[in-house]
């Protein structure tokens, strides 16, 4: 203790000449202080050394060479620990200190410097506690019970608790922030109170307080913080953008992609209740189209950008079709591939056609159209005055299923030269 405040070593820390600093263990009856409880600096040295905490037989699974673990039990009344180490009791009540030892390797004595009363010592009753708890009970306890307890086991070695009774109460704890749900036991010396927060805020301060010796309670109400999740800075892609973020709790932060990028995971992280963002930070993949299958008796003509080697596009590339002669492309004649990683439209495809074939000299077609499909028929038919010329020519030729005519379109002449 150093004015009043629990500090952890560190010779990193500078007291002023004249300091003294309290020291104990911080388990009371589980650990043994050796050496000298209270340091004075003085001249820039303390005048002892730092004394150690060594583990009793609670720590070293019942060893004979331990010194014995004392715990405390209180079953009525109130009790506390007090910053110098010592066992702050309240008038009335009932305290139970167990010395830990293996009841086969001998009885342990207890001593005490009162001489107040005698003490009721000897082994636990309960089945689970008799071969290793040597019991002292103190029932109703007076400030004349105030000393030191010793228990020593068989082998000389020891460990004590100082005891305290005092009838003391401290005043009413005072919280200010409304957020903070107090469960208080009482005022008087050992009494605790417990601090709890809502959902979505943290604890600042000590959740626990107890009433000490002083009339003081261990510290101050603690307060609660909204929680805050750290910002989001460093991404570490750089294709990926931070749209969105709010830090409180359960706010979201929210990513999108570039451009010919998609992510990968869910699109946001929330804000949880321990400050900390539940997910994982999503990636960026590059979005490709699969690679576009030329259409029968077409062919891909040009690609507006670099195809992959497995004949993927990236986002944006455009890819023109061309049909072979005889053929008509039907569909769009370019595709694009888009960011959701489909072709604008489906590949064309390329049908037989027949050409317009022309109308005859002296003659005319009909019906008149700039492609005919396979099956289609044209009807010649002639000017007055002129004929078709040829005797074996059908004036109805058909378009055959490649694209070609069945024959020439036949032409007219005057009919005195038939």
């Amino acid at each position: 203790m150093y004015k009043n405040v629990s500090i952890v070593a560190d010779t990193r820390v500078p007291f002023p000449d004249g300091t003294q600093v309290m020291v104990r263990c911080r388990e009371l009856g589980v650990y043994k202080l050796l050496g000298e409880s209270t340091l004075t600096c003085q001249g820039g040295v303390w005048n002892h050394q730092v004394p150690n905490c060594i583990p009793t037989t609670l720590l070293t699974n019942f060893t004979d060479d331990a010194p014995p673990t004392i715990l405390v039990r209180v079953p009525a009344g109130s009790a506390s620990v007090e910053p110098d180490g010592e066992l702050a009791v309240f008038p009335g009540s009932i305290i139970h200190l167990e010395c830990v030892f293996a009841r086969k390797l001998g009885n342990p004595e207890w001593s005490w410097s009162s001489a107040f009363r005698q003490y009721l010592t000897g082994w636990a009753i309960a089945p689970e506690e008799r071969d290793w708890k040597y019991r002292l009970s103190i029932y109703y306890s007076k400030p004349q019970d105030s000393g030191v307890f010793t228990c020593t086991t068989p082998h000389g070695l020891t460990n004590s608790v100082t005891i305290n009774v005092v009838a003391v109460h401290c005043a009413p704890l005072e919280v200010d922030d409304p957020h903070v749900t107090a469960r208080v036991e009482g005022s008087r010396l050992g009494h605790t109170a417990v601090f709890q927060c809502p959902m979505g805020f943290v604890l600042n301060g000590t959740a626990n307080l107890t009433c000490h010796a002083t009339g003081k309670w261990s510290g101050m109400p603690p307060q609660c913080n909204p929680v805050r999740c750290p910002r989001l800075r460093d991404i570490g892609d750089p294709h990926l953008e931070l749209i969105e973020q709010n830090t409180t709790y359960l706010g979201r932060a929210y990513y999108r992609c570039r451009w010919g990028y998609r992510l990968t995971g869910p699109p946001g992280l929330e804000c949880g209740s321990d400050g900390k963002w539940i997910g994982e930070v999503p990636r960026c993949q590059p979005v490709h189209c699969p690679p576009p299958k030329p259409p029968f008796n077409g062919r891909i003509l040009e690609a507006g950008g670099r195809a992959l080697s497995d004949g993927r596009y990236a986002v944006g590339s455009a890819v023109q079709f061309g049909c072979s002669d005889s053929h008509q492309l039907v569909g769009e004649p370019t595709i694009v591939c888009t960011e959701n990683g489909f072709w604008s439209h489906k590949a064309p495809l390329c049908k037989p056609r027949c050409p317009y074939p022309g109308d005859p000299e002296n003659g005319r077609i009909a019906p008149l159209k700039f492609y005919y499909e396979p099956g289609d028929h044209v009807k010649v038919t002639c000017n007055p005055g002129f004929v078709i010329r040829e005797r074996t020519a059908t004036s109805r030729p058909s378009c055959r299923q490649d694209g070609s005519w069945s024959e020439e379109i036949p032409s007219c002449v005057d009919y005195t030269q038939v």
